[in-house]
C-alpha cells in the first residue's frame, strides 16, 4: 500500500508520510496495518538494529504470558492502556478464552489502534477499545467504557507494554503510572515493560530515527524502570529481560536475553 492509498480503515486524521510507532510495531509483528512510510522506516531501524523483530515478537510473547498469569490469579478485568495495532495474541483473546466473562479496556492514542480494534471486538460485549492519553488518567479510567466494564473496588490488571518508552520525562510517566496503581484495588497487577536504554551507535541511530517519527523513543535504565512499579511489589522472577519472565519452557529465555532490549515485570498491590 502506498502513502498516497488511504483504506477505509484508516481515518482522515492521520499523515499516511509520517512514520508511526504502533504502526511500525505492527509492521516488526507481521501485521498489515501499517503504510509505506512505516514500512520503510521499520527497515532502517533493523538495518542499524536486527534483533527489533525479535524483540518486538518476545515483547508479545511475555504480554501473553502476564495475561495468562493474571487471569491464573483471579484477575478478570484488564486496562490495556497504549494497547497498540490488534495482532494475534490480544488480551481479550487470551483472557476470555480461559473465562468468557473476562472484560477488557483497550486504551491507545493512535487512530489506527482504536479503529482496528473496534472492527475486532464488535460483538464481544465484555471489551471496548477507547482514544486516550496514558498521562491523562482521568479520561481513561473516568470513560464511559472504564465505568461499564471496570470496577476499580476489585482487582484489575493494568497493562502497560511497551509504551512508556514512548513517554518523554516532562509528561512525567512515573506520576501517570502512579495514578493508576492508586486507583487499582488490592490484588490488582501492574504489567508492565520498557526499552533499557542502549549505549551503542546501533542505539543512537535508532533513537535518530524515532526523534524523526510521530513517537520519538527514551530507553531508560533498569533502576528508572523499575520506579514504575512503586506501590507494587514485584512478582517473582522480578525486573527482567521480556524471554526471562516465566518463560514457558527450560531454557524457553535463551543464551542471550539480553538481545530482547526490552526488560518486563508485574508488580502486585497489596
Amino acid at each position: 500500500m502506498s502513502s498516497t492509498e488511504r483504506p477505509s480503515w484508516a481515518p482522515e486524521s492521520i499523515d499516511l508520510d509520517l512514520p508511526n510507532a504502533a504502526r511500525v510495531y505492527d509492521y516488526l509483528l507481521g501485521g498489515a496495518a501499517n503504510f509505506e512510510q512505516d514500512r520503510i522506516f521499520a527497515e532502517k531501524v533493523l538495518e542499524a538494529m536486527p534483533e527489533a523483530r525479535s524483540a518486538a515478537r518476545l515483547n508479545r510473547a511475555f504480554l501473553r504470558r502476564a495475561v495468562r498469569f493474571c487471569v491464573e490469579t483471579g484477575i478478570r478485568q484488564f486496562i490495556d492502556v497504549g494497547s497498540g495495532i490488534p495482532t494475534a495474541g490480544n488480551v481479550h483473546e487470551i483472557a476470555q478464552a480461559l473465562d468468557p466473562d473476562s472484560r477488557i479496556l483497550y486504551v491507545d492514542s493512535e487512530p489506527v489502534a482504536v479503529t482496528h480494534s473496534e472492527l475486532i471486538l464488535r460483538g464481544n460485549a465484555n471489551a471496548e477499545a477507547i482514544r486516550a492519553d496514558l498521562t491523562d488518567p482521568e479520561s481513561v479510567l473516568g470513560s464511559d467504557a472504564a465505568q461499564r466494564l471496570i470496577d476499580l473496588s476489585q482487582p484489575v490488571a493494568v497493562l502497560m507494554v511497551a509504551v512508556l518508552h514512548f513517554i518523554p520525562d516532562d509528561a512525567q510517566p512515573h506520576r501517570a503510572v502512579a495514578r493508576y496503581v492508586e486507583a487499582m484495588a488490592p490484588g490488582s497487577h501492574l504489567v508492565l515493560s520498557h526499552a533499557v536504554r542502549q549505549d551503542s551507535t546501533r542505539a543512537d541511530t535508532v533513537n535518530e530515527l524515532y526523534e524523526r517519527s510521530t513517537n520519538p523513543g527514551i530507553g531508560r535504565p533498569p533502576e528508572e524502570i523499575a520506579a514504575f512499579f512503586t506501590g507494587t511489589t514485584l512478582v517473582p522472577p522480578g525486573l527482567l529481560w521480556t524471554p526471562q519472565w516465566r518463560p514457558e519452557t527450560p531454557g524457553g529465555a535463551g543464551d542471550h536475553p539480553e538481545t530482547s532490549l526490552v526488560q518486563a515485570g508485574v508488580g502486585h498491590k497489596p
